[in-house]
C-alpha cells in the first residue's frame, strides 16, 4: 500500500525543516477531497511555527484542530491534549500529526506508539538542506535514527523540503534533489517526492516526482 493513503499520517524531522507547512497543506488538500480532517499539533516543546497558529485557516476549510493543551499561551509543558484518544475513531477521517522537531519534540509520540502501531500509520521524514546540523545526507540519516528512537515509531517515507523560505527559486529546488536522493538511500526509505513553493514553480508546472505547495507558515516579521 502507498504510504500516503494510510488514514494517519504523522509527520516528523529536524526543527525549521518545513513540517507544519506541509501538514497543513496536506490536510487541506485532503479536505478539498471531502470528508473529515483533523490535524493533531503535538509540538509541545517549540512554541513557534506551530499547527495550532493556524486554527482559523484550518477552520475555514472544516479542518478540525487538535491542540496542546497550552497552545497559544507563553507555557510550555509536555501535556496531551485529551482529544487525543479521537484520532482512533474512524470519524476523525485522516489525521496529520504535527510532530515537534528532532527526538525532543517527537517524544510525545512515544506514548501513543503501540496504538498508533495497532491502528496503522505513515510516518514521513522532512528533510531540508539548508537547515543547519541537517545540511548533508550524513546528518540527516542520522538524525533520523534519533527521532525513530525516541518516539519508537519508524518513518516510511522521505519528504525532501528543500528550501529558502520567501527566497526560494527553483534552482535552489533542483540543487537539493541530490541530497533528497542520498538520504533516501542512507536510510533505506523511499524518496516519496521533493516540495517547491508554488510562487517558484516556472510556469505553474514542476518536475515529475515535485509537488508544488502554498507558503502557509510565515516568518513574524513578514
Amino acid at each position: 500500500m502507498d504510504i500516503l493513503t494510510h488514514r494517519i499520517t504523522i509527520i516528523c524531522g529536524h526543527y525549521g525543516c518545513g513540517k507544519t507547512n506541509l501538514a497543513l497543506n496536506l490536510a487541506l488538500e485532503a479536505a478539498e477531497q471531502g470528508g473529515p480532517v483533523t490535524v493533531v499539533d503535538l509540538d509541545i516543546v517549540n512554541p513557534y511555527f506551530r499547527s495550532s497558529e493556524y486554527r482559523g485557516l484550518l477552520s475555514s476549510s472544516g479542518v478540525r484542530l487538535i491542540a496542546p493543551v497550552f497552545a497559544g499561551t507563553t507555557l510550555d509543558t509536555p501535556t496531551l491534549p485529551p482529544e487525543i484518544s479521537s484520532i482512533f475513531e474512524e470519524g476523525a477521517g485522516k489525521v496529520f500529526i504535527d510532530a515537534g522537531g528532532d527526538d525532543a519534540g517527537v517524544t510525545a509520540l512515544g506514548g501513543l506508539h503501540q496504538r498508533l502501531t495497532t491502528a496503522g500509520y505513515a510516518m514521513l521524514y522532512v528533510i531540508n538542506r539548508y537547515r543547519a546540523l541537517s545540511q548533508t545526507p550524513e546528518e540527516a540519516a542520522a538524525l533520523l535514527k534519533e527521532i525513530e528512537g525516541a518516539c519508537r515509531l519508524k518513518a516510511g517515507g522521505i519528504v525532501n523540503n528543500s528550501h529558502l523560505g520567501a527566497e526560494t527559486q527553483m534552482r535552489d529546488v533542483l540543487e537539493a534533489l541530490p541530497f533528497g536522493e542520498k538520504t533516501a538511500a542512507l536510510t533505506h526509505l523511499p524518496l516519496l517526492f521533493s516540495t517547491v513553493p508554488d510562487f517558484a514553480a516556472i510556469g505553474g508546472s514542476v518536475p515529475e516526482g515535485f509537488k508544488s505547495i502554498k507558503r502557509l507558515v510565515t516568518f513574524a516579521w513578514e
